[in-house]
């Protein structure tokens, strides 16, 4: 197959590229609106407790879960003429809405219930409201309402904040994000090219390629939406994730390409040897990646669904466009693969002498592999201590349902969300909400529920239709909309905690331990949190083991060995089980917040960690396929001992290494643009994936994946002999090939 289309790109390249052009165009241009068609949410499910408690309030008590809020700040306090005219044309203005319910305020509460919402300097108070809509719009209908009713200057500050308006902001910033990571990326990644190929030309075939994967993955997640709910976290994720495969698999077939052309080869020839070999890796390792995203099907969170039909739809696009559109790009090019040649000017600028094209055991990294294989145990010994050291932070991880403090401390939300947790009693927007669909008891019963859950440690009071109270003492009357005339209520607790803590996970736990006088739904942050995070780690063992399985069968069937894709599915964990607690070191435990610019919560948002794990693992097999296709072929070639295993695995290493470290330099580059992005769990995404590929390719690749090979000698390429007759029938096969011609990567 793939020589047939290598043949094709070779009869009609002009054909095959103006097609490509056109399906960009088209791309681009239905992709260029699709952040706003995406959504927010996605991290729970209908069925969760705290869903169904949420769902129940909203058809029986609308208005009763605030996630509007807004600050409203006065010299003079809220008191004065200017704050309450400012509070009464807000609530106006609300209230013309017709999807906003549940208006409330400290200018219309009753005098025993101001205390809440009233900042402790006196200088603000709250104005609360519920807008109804689903993950879609209720940011849209969140940043209308902020852009109207926000006043920035004056003697009266309005500012906008809750859930729908974080939910907004963080839509708002991931957009900006994009255009900014894709300005800091395209140009580096250029650069970096130019340097790798010394040659303008040469460099400028893997950014066209990644282009066109950006424009597709545009494209797909617009058709996504309008097919399935995508998360706007995808829109981050899949262009970095086309983009860096795109340069990734291009830069194999370049490299491959200009070798042919300096044995000798003609243009037709050198791209379809480039497309047999290198293209034929490509295929396989982009087969290992979509495989690894797929494991994402498993969660029922449409927020992993979208990142799985994304990510395999992004990374079939950017093979198919390494494999299609670069062989008719390479016929274009031809000769001229090495115009623009800059090694030469740069060389006679610094007076070096002319550059010379080193044998394989002249280079760096023959030298490096053999010497760590002189060594291998205290090499294996010394590099995995080091890994499970840097891992070992991730013992003590804590996950948490993201909020407003994953943005900028310059967003209108997040500055509210601050205000919040520091000037007030109780942090309204983090109150749990304890539903009781099926109460049809006394007022009396409702009250000494209240009263029981009023005693709790740092809670501030507990609001219900019978009473208001603290500390297990009424303060007031009750609010008789917390009931129903026919059956149900529901009780406001009010909490002084960080709802994603382990304090308030404790709290919540000792909430539910209170004996109710009818069954009890409970929603509201702290239980979103528990309840997401019990739901998705429940699905992580399917996961993983489908993840290890596709694995394990991919590897075997390209190597022919049980060992090594063992030994491969191992130091993939043990490379990721670093990154993580790197991540954890530094986002969970707040070591250089300041230098990278965020707010450490002290949880991590478990979603981060299990698409790291998935893009990561699928990025390091990537590498893994391109040195062991190399390794491969110097095995078949060479003697079947223990010093050939030696020697293909230093040839192996020796002939890749430059490449493979040159491509995971610039899909990090690529992390890294993600990496500045002003959310805070983007930020971890980024930075986390650019170090797992980094580190997969120098520690892993360099030093302990040698040392290993070399300790187990022959038995690498074991197998057992009814796995040998089944990889003779159904493996990929390329002996004969080797044999007739060497070829490398």
């Amino acid at each position: 197959m793939l020589t047939r289309i290598a043949r094709t790109a070779v009869g009609r390249p002009r054909l095959i590229v103006a097609v490509a052009l056109l399906l960009m165009v088209l791309s681009g241009a239905i992709g260029a609106t699709v952040h706003s068609h995406m959504k927010s949410g996605g991290f729970v499910t209908e069925d969760l407790e705290s869903v169904r408690a949420g769902k129940y309030l909203a058809e029986n008590f609308p208005g009763s879960e605030p996630n509007f809020v807004l600050t409203i700040t006065a010299a003079d306090g809220p008191d004065s003429d200017a704050a309450r005219a400012a509070a009464d044309r807000t609530i106006a203005a609300l209230r013309t809405y017709p999807y906003v319910t549940g208006v409330q305020s400290y200018w219309t509460a009753r005098p025993d219930l101001k205390q809440v919402m009233r900042s402790q300097d006196g200088k603000r108070a709250l104005i609360l409201a519920t807008i109804d809509g689903d993950d879609a719009e209720l940011p849209d209908r969140a940043a209308v309402l902020s852009k109207e009713l926000q006043v920035t200057d004056g003697p009266v500050i309005i500012q906008t904040g809750g859930l729908a308006a974080t939910f907004a902001d963080i839509n708002t910033q991931i957009s900006k994000d994009l255009i900014l990571a894709e300005a800091i990326a395209i140009p580096i990644t250029g650069l970096l090219l130019a340097l790798v190929f010394g040659s303008l030309v040469a460099a400028s075939l893997p950014i066209a390629i990644g282009l066109f994967a950006i424009a597709a993955a545009l494209g797909i997640l617009r058709v996504l939406t309008a097919l399935t709910d995508v998360s706007i976290f995808a829109l981050n994720m899949t262009t970095a994730l086309g983009l860096a495969l795109a340069i990734d698999y291009s830069l194999f077939i370049v490299s491959r390409y200009r070798e042919e052309l300096t044995a000798g080869a003609t243009p037709a020839d050198a791209v379809t040897r480039a497309i047999r070999t290198a293209g034929r890796t490509v295929v396989y390792s982009a087969l290992v990646v979509a495989l690894s995203l797929s494991a994402l099907l498993v969660f029922p969170q449409y927020f992993f669904k979208s990142f799985a039909y994304a990510g395999i739809a992004v990374v079939a696009a950017a093979a198919g466009a390494a494999v299609i559109v670069l062989p008719a790009l390479l016929i274009l090019v031809g000769d001229r693969i090495d115009a623009g040649d800059l090694r030469g000017p740069l060389r006679r600028v610094f007076r070096l002498p002319p550059r010379r094209e080193k044998q394989p055991r002249e280079t760096f990294w023959y030298r490096l592999v053999t010497a760590v294989m002189k060594r291998p145990m205290t090499i294996a010994l010394a590099t995995t201590a080091f890994l499970l050291l840097l891992g070992s932070p991730f013992l003590g991880v804590q996950f948490g349902y993201p909020d407003d403090r994953s943005l900028p401390t310059d967003v209108a939300s997040r500055q509210v969300g601050d205000i919040l947790r520091t000037e007030f009693d109780a942090d309204l927007a983090s109150s749990t909400t304890v539903v009781l669909p099926e109460f049809r008891g006394s007022t009396q019963e409702l009250d000494a529920y209240a009263r029981e859950l009023s005693k709790i440690p740092e809670v501030p009071a507990v609001l219900s239709s019978a009473a208001v109270y603290r500390n297990g003492l009424r303060v007031a009357a009750g609010i008789p909309e917390m009931s129903s005339p026919q059956h149900g209520a529901y009780l406001s607790v009010a909490t002084s905690l960080d709802p994603y803590s382990d304090e308030g996970g404790a709290q919540l736990d000792t909430l539910r331990a209170v004996p109710a006088p009818s069954p009890t739904l409970i929603t509201g942050p702290a239980a979103l949190n528990q309840d997401s995070v019990t739901a998705i780690t429940g699905k992580l063992p399917l996961a993983g083991a489908l993840i290890a399985i596709t694995t394990l069968v991919l590897l075997f069937l390209f190597t022919g060995s049980v060992v090594l894709p063992v030994k491969a599915l191992i130091l993939n964990i043990l490379s990721l089980a670093a990154t993580f607690g790197a991540m954890v070191w530094i986002f969970q435990e707040g070591h250089l917040s300041g230098l990278l610019g965020f707010t450490a919560t002290g949880t991590l948002n478990l979603a981060m960690p299990i698409l790291m794990f998935s893009l990561a693992f699928g990025a390091s097999m990537d590498y893994e396929v391109f040195l062991l296709s190399r390794i491969r072929e110097e095995w078949l070639a060479g003697p079947k001992t223990s010093a050939g295993n030696t020697e293909a695995v230093a040839m192996g290493v020796a002939r890749t290494g430059r490449i493979f470290t040159a491509a995971a330099l610039l899909m990090s580059i690529v992390f890294l643009g993600v990496a500045t992005s002003g959310v805070s769990m983007m930020k971890l995404f980024g930075l986390g994936c650019a170090l797992a590929v980094i580190s997969d390719a120098t520690v892993i690749r360099g030093l302990l994946a040698p040392a290993l090979m070399r300790m187990m000698g022959t038995w690498n390429w074991w197998a057992p002999k009814p796995l040998v007759r089944l990889h003779n029938r159904f493996g990929l096969h390329e002996a004969d090939e080797a044999e007739k011609q060497p070829v490398s990567v």
